[in-house]
Parts: C-alpha cells; structure tokens; sequence
C-alpha cells in the first residue's frame, strides 16, 4: 500500500463518555475536565499541524453554554483557525450527544493559544494556513 500523502492536519477530535468520576455534585461535568479535556485536542490539533512540540500559552474566552451530563458521549473538535510567526490560535467545542436518542447539543466552546517550540525549547516558525487559492478546503 502505498503511504498517504503528508497534508497539513487542521482537525483533531476526540471522544469521552462522562462517568460518575468525571462528574460534580449535581452530576454534570467538572468545569476543569472540561477545560483540561479541550486543552488536549487543541494540542493535538497544533502539534498535527505543525509538527513541532507545541504548549499552550493561552486560553480565551472559555463559555459553559449548558451542563453536561453523566452518561453522555462528548465530542470534543479542536481546529486550528489561525497561524502567526510561532503561535497557532486554536478554536475548540465539546459537543454532548445523548447517546440512545442521538441528540447533540453544543456545550461549551473556547479558543486556546498554542506555541510552537525548537528542539532547545524555543518558540519556532509554524506554516501559513493554505489559504482557498492552495486548494484548502
């Protein structure tokens, strides 16, 4: 088979189901699993665009738009939205879903800055983001 061709990755998702663990007092999710779950596939997210080891700077404007449940099936979508010199601004969202009606609802949305890093540690160029003209999407 032959390998597929190395295109720049904009899009991480990920899956989580919301256990009792996971859960507060009133049974929805712990806001800092939450942010810590939305952390992660911003950096998945820069790390697959980039290629480079990336951090998180930043985080902006985190809104908790409804509560989510124990039992439901969060989607967690990570887009890299734009591209500086060395930073990557990251747009993030987690979605529950119901999972025996299959109703989804947008729950929580929020916008992470990530860095991107040299192998010394220090901030490194990242790609411009294809524009429609490169033939982006």
């Amino acid at each position: 088979m032959a390998p597929l061709a190395d295109t720049p990755k904009t899009e991480a998702r990920m899956l989580e189901i919301v256990f009792p663990d996971h859960t507060n007092h009133l049974g929805t999710l712990f806001g800092g699993t939450a942010l810590a779950w939305m952390d992660k596939a911003a950096f998945i997210a820069a790390s697959r665009y980039s290629r480079r080891t990336v951090v998180t700077a930043r985080s902006e404007q985190v809104d908790f738009k409804l509560p989510i449940k124990q039992g439901q099936l969060v989607e967690t979508i990570a887009r890299v939205v734009e591209v500086g010199r060395t930073s990557m601004q990251v747009e993030v969202e987690l979605i529950a879903e119901d999972l025996l009606s299959g109703d989804r609802e947008l729950c929580t949305r929020g916008r992470f800055v990530m860095i991107a890093l040299d192998s010394r540690g220090r901030p490194a160029q990242v790609a411009q983001l294809p524009t429609k003209a490169d033939g982006a999407a």
